[in-house]
């Protein structure tokens, strides 16, 4: 696997199935009077989304926040303070969220992000487990995937999911990549993290319903 700029190696790898991981996750962070909140953190198109999804559904009542949402409009890494003060703090007093991050306004997109007051919330997106939210989350994951395989992932999904042509998709990618890759390397929030999941298709498991967890880190 092409791991990206200062990212260590995982391992060794075990195949579990998604409940057993969820049952872990809910060990590793069982707050009493609000939400669990757990981060799902990760290289573009490492596959957060598709896991927080995942998880999501193993760990009813359940709701996903996805930085992208947060960050709208507003600046690429540089939006921790609008989840913490919009999302993070009141999830952590116990209130639910009713939040239009400013961007939403200079877009001229509509409606708020909502978040109830369910029993876990998964916030996803790359940057959800750096240093200055770690305080605030109970506990991160990290998506490790290969460095070459995350960009052709992402590039499908924009070209697919928002119409980019492959010339655009790869300029907007590259430009991405340009501020991802010094902020992860600056950051390292994998240092973070107290489970890695592989999403490289090296270790062979049903993606559907197993996960391949790397050893716990122990925090």
């Amino acid at each position: 696997m092409e791991l990206g700029p200062g990212e260590p190696a995982a391992g060794p790898w075990r195949v579990e199935r998604i409940e057993e991981f969820a049952r872990a996750l809910a060990a590793a962070g069982a707050p009493a009077g609000r939400p669990r909140l757990i981060a799902v953190d990760g290289r573009g198109g490492s596959g957060k989304t598709a896991l927080a999804g995942r998880l999501a559904q193993a760990m009813p009542p359940a709701a996903v926040v996805h930085s992208d949402d947060v960050a709208w409009g507003h600046s690429r890494f540089g939006w921790d303070d609008l989840m913490i003060g919009g999302v993070l703090e009141p999830l952590r007093a116990g209130k639910p969220v009713h939040y239009r991050p400013p961007g939403w306004d200079r877009d001229i997109r509509a409606g708020y992000l909502d978040v109830p007051v369910v029993e876990t919330v998964i916030v996803e997106g790359v940057g959800v487990g750096r240093r200055s939210l770690a305080g605030l989350v109970d506990v991160v994951v990290w998506v490790q995937s290969d460095f070459g395989e995350a960009r052709r992932r992402g590039l499908r999904r924009d070209m697919a999911e928002l119409g980019r042509g492959p010339d655009e998709a790869l300029r907007l990618w590259e430009e991405w990549e340009a501020e991802e890759v010094p902020f992860l390397l600056g950051d390292q929030p994998w240092q973070r993290a107290r489970f890695v999941v592989c999403s490289h298709g090296g270790v062979p498991h049903d993606a559907e319903t197993e996960v391949v967890v790397a050893a716990v880190h122990e925090r």
